[in-house]
């Protein structure tokens, strides 16, 4: 993997210490010289963005907290987000407009949930409600993740809307119940797809399989944190964590099993073996996978006019990395992986292009920023 070169040490240092909302560092990449600038600080571990038709975003807080962020940096809270259990890896997740939205204003919102009839356990749920002026209102529930557990870890949780209008939510494998992603009875370690109201489409792949959930699209997942649509096919694309070792892209398909933990190029965190296995039968392997991991978040395709040498390219963002993946894409395939940003800014949690054809990311920290990356003057 080639990385960028090294800045100078004013610049690096300035990076480094969190690019502050009045500096902007220029750095060199392979293709382009790229000017980044935190446009926001002071996020609260930030998680999810969404751009509004205004070119605004909405940006969730892994607390609890909505905010609506302009680009000229003001910033303010809004009501009516769902209660949420911040434990872990838990809380306030992603967040999506509708297709619609000019229509309906409707606005997703995916978060973990304590049991709502009161037992301990926790899952990823999605709401959704109507943007007004001070937050969410009429909000209601439309999924919820089968069973609650009692678990801080691997709650997914990317929402993207097909080009037919359904809604793909990516869940986690909730940790200690990895096995569960092997089995249709539960939503661990697995994408289900539904329609906007909660609804589930007639031809997902297991609506007449006995004992299988309906609204699951694809299992055999670690903990999906990244997806987006293939802006030609429009297909779902996803990364997920892998253990140690073995983050992983994948492209999943209608009622295919990924894997995990059957087969994984991964092992444990100690070290030990999850499996032997990298292939078996009745299993897909990943389009790409990372080894050793580099901690993978979301995903985006670049189609903007801002970078044309990067149109079509797939990036990924990395919290252990500290870093952009840059995939140059070609007719389908990966030909070369180039690192953007490695430890310049921080943990990557988001990575969105705006309708300006720049790219914005959010940094996961608490203390987290929102960052702007457009070509140098």
């Amino acid at each position: 993997m080639k990385t960028t070169p090294i800045l100078s040490s004013l610049l690096a240092a300035a990076v480094a210490a969190s690019i502050g909302t009045a500096q902007a560092a220029t750095l060199e990449t392979e293709r382009y010289s790229i000017e980044v600038n935190a446009l926001v600080d002071g996020l609260a571990s930030p998680w999810g963005m969404a751009f509004l038709p205004d070119s605004s975003l909405l940006i969730t807080e892994k607390g609890g907290a909505l905010k609506h962020v302009k680009l000229d940096g003001t910033t303010r809270t809004l009501d009516g987000v769902p209660e949420v259990v911040a434990v872990g890896q838990g809380g306030l997740l992603d967040v999506a407009i509708d297709p619609d939205f000019a229509e309906n204003q409707l606005v997703y919102l995916s978060y973990s949930e304590a049991d709502p009839a009161g037992g301990d356990g926790n899952s990823t749920a999605v709401a959704r409600g109507q943007l007004g002026d001070n937050g969410l209102e009429n909000v209601e529930v439309i999924f919820r993740g089968a069973p609650k557990y009692n678990s801080r870890q691997h709650f997914g949780s990317r929402l993207v809307f097909s080009p037919e209008g359904h809604l793909y939510i990516t869940l986690g494998d909730r940790g200690s119940r990895m096995q569960d992603a092997q089995t249709l009875d539960n939503h661990h370690g697995k994408v289900v797809r539904i329609w906007p109201d909660g609804g589930v489409p007639e031809d997902n792949p297991f609506v007449d399989t006995d004992g299988a959930l309906p609204e699951i699209w694809s299992y055999g997942h670690r903990n999906v944190q990244g997806a987006v649509l293939h802006p030609d096919s429009g297909e779902l694309w996803t990364v997920e964590h892998g253990p140690k070792g073995g983050d992983e892209i994948n492209i999943p398909e209608a009622g295919s099993n990924y894997g995990w933990p059957v087969v994984t190029y991964g092992v444990n965190y100690d070290n030990s073996i999850i499996t032997r296995e990298t292939h078996k039968d009745g299993t897909e392997q990943p389009f790409y996978y990372w080894v050793p991991s580099i901690a993978t978040s979301n995903m985006m395709f670049y189609t903007g006019d801002a970078f044309p040498q990067w149109q079509g390219d797939l990036f990924v963002g990395a919290l252990r990395g500290q870093q952009v993946a840059r995939l140059d894409m070609e007719d389908g395939r990966i030909m070369h992986e180039e690192a953007l940003l490695t430890d310049r800014i921080g943990r990557i949690r988001d990575i969105e292009q705006g309708p300006d054809g720049y790219i914005y990311v959010i940094t996961d920290d608490r203390n987290g920023s929102l960052v702007q990356i457009k070509p140098a003057e």
